[in-house]
């Protein structure tokens, strides 16, 4: 099994956790945009090959981990609808990030002050939800956990303001899977 990726990338950082947990093994195959471009229809990382499967998406490859080794991926409506906020988070923060890195004006496009506002909404919202304190994390946990890691390491977003979020993450510091992916 390969799985291509990089180190920074939050989407990347939750698959390799969850073949960490699983003790599945792995190639981890370091890839840039221009590799994740000629390889992956979804022109990014992260992207699996097992055998004849082929998997371009980190949700699939999550569920596709899980089932391997016979667990249960978000096993409820609910769960996997905290999965899919932080998803929406992590993906207008994600777009933000290199929007601003190339050097686009957030602050004037009315549609990303949309998005700005969007990330808010849901670190909000998510904030008022009962978190996990004991490592029954589920992928919407861990999904959120690599969301606040990355937000943190590139600075986007400031969760001082979010105090059940922050002792959340403090938690998962003393989950070794999670520690052991952390971007340096």
């Amino acid at each position: 099994m390969k799985l291509h990726g990089s180190y920074s990338s939050p989407y990347v950082r939750h698959c390799r956790i969850v073949l960490q947990e699983t003790l599945q093994s792995y190639e981890f195959i370091e890839t840039d945009m221009v590799g994740s471009a000629s390889r992956s229809p979804a022109l990014r990382v992260p992207f699996l090959e097992d055998g004849a499967v082929f998997l371009s998406d980190s949700t699939s490859i999550v569920s596709y981990l899980r089932r391997k080794a016979g667990q249960v991926f978000c096993e409820s409506p609910e769960r996997l609808d905290r999965y899919c906020l932080v998803n929406t988070a992590l993906d207008s923060s994600l777009n933000l990030f290199f929007l601003k890195r190339d050097g686009v004006d957030v602050t004037h496009v009315p549609y990303l002050q949309r998005q700005q506002q969007r990330v808010q909404s849901v670190v909000q919202q998510l904030n008022t939800l009962t978190l996990p304190t004991n490592i029954s994390a589920d992928d919407a946990d861990l999904r959120l956990a690599c969301f606040i890691g990355w937000a943190k390491f590139r600075q986007q977003v400031n969760f001082s303001q979010y105090p059940a979020l922050e002792s959340f993450y403090a938690w998962m510091q003393d989950y070794a899977p999670f520690v052991a992916t952390e971007p340096k």
